[in-house]
């Protein structure tokens, strides 16, 4: 791990997370038929950039995530993928983590991923991939990308035409997969196996936590996207081991 690329990283992050806290309180509404929240609710001033208490500027009331977590989410993971990345590759994956950050708070809050951000997302990453596949000197790793793409989002859709995972989750994996393609095959499969695995190991400590309490734990959805957003940084620190 390079010092430049983890501090390079961190500081991209914390510029950011601001703007990507406001993302994360405009689409983390109840339903998608319900409007973007555009203003606090309490005092009606506009969401915009955010401070990283995670409350109002007008008012002071609480506004999505608790103090610092957008904020640690944004620097740690910017600053481990910049760590790993070569100099032609570093816009493509800070763009990523910019993107993934917000779709997985908004994940998290109300189990949806929003279309717009996981387009922003797989357009970005469709844009960048270009320059820096060019500038590893590998052209025809462009070809791997689509196919890898291709394959991630049919698995997915397979599942969600069934309501097993939500539509989101197929979309967000075009994306990630155009990305992990840069890195191989095996870094899909890498993903795939550590997204399954922490989504597997969060649903069983829900569950084991509801049986504890004596409640009863039918209903409880797994917020897949922020698996699958941590499996992908997973596979792409492992491939530049």
């Amino acid at each position: 791990m390079t010092v430049i690329g983890l501090t390079l990283g961190a500081v991209a992050g914390l510029a950011a997370a601001p703007l990507l806290r406001g993302v994360v309180v405009r689409y983390a509404v109840p339903t998608a038929e319900e409007p973007l929240r555009s203003a606090c609710p309490a005092c009606g001033r506009p969401v915009g950039a955010l401070p990283p208490t995670g409350r109002c500027r007008g008012c002071g009331g609480r506004l999505g995530p608790g103090a610092g977590q957008v904020e640690l989410a944004a620097a740690g993971a910017a600053a481990l993928a910049l760590s790993a990345a070569a100099p032609a590759e570093g816009l493509l994956l800070l763009w990523a983590v910019l993107c993934g950050v917000p779709l997985g708070f908004v994940d998290g809050a109300v189990r949806r991923l929003p279309d717009r951000v996981t387009g922003c997302l797989g357009a970005g990453v469709a844009v960048l991939l270009v320059p820096a596949v060019l500038a590893a000197g590998h052209p025809g790793v462009l070809l791997r990308c689509l196919l890898v793409a291709l394959a991630a989002g049919a698995l997915f859709e397979v599942p969600a035409w069934f309501g097993l995972i939500g539509l989101g989750d197929a979309r967000l994996a075009l994306g990630l997969g155009a990305l992990l393609g840069f890195y191989g095959w095996g870094s899909a499969f890498v993903a795939l196996f550590l997204a399954s695995a922490l989504g597997a190991l969060w649903g069983t400590g829900r569950a084991g936590v509801e049986l504890v309490r004596r409640r009863p734990v039918r209903g409880l959805e797994i917020p897949y996207g922020p698996f699958m957003l941590l499996g992908t940084l997973g596979a792409v620190l492992l491939a530049r081991r």
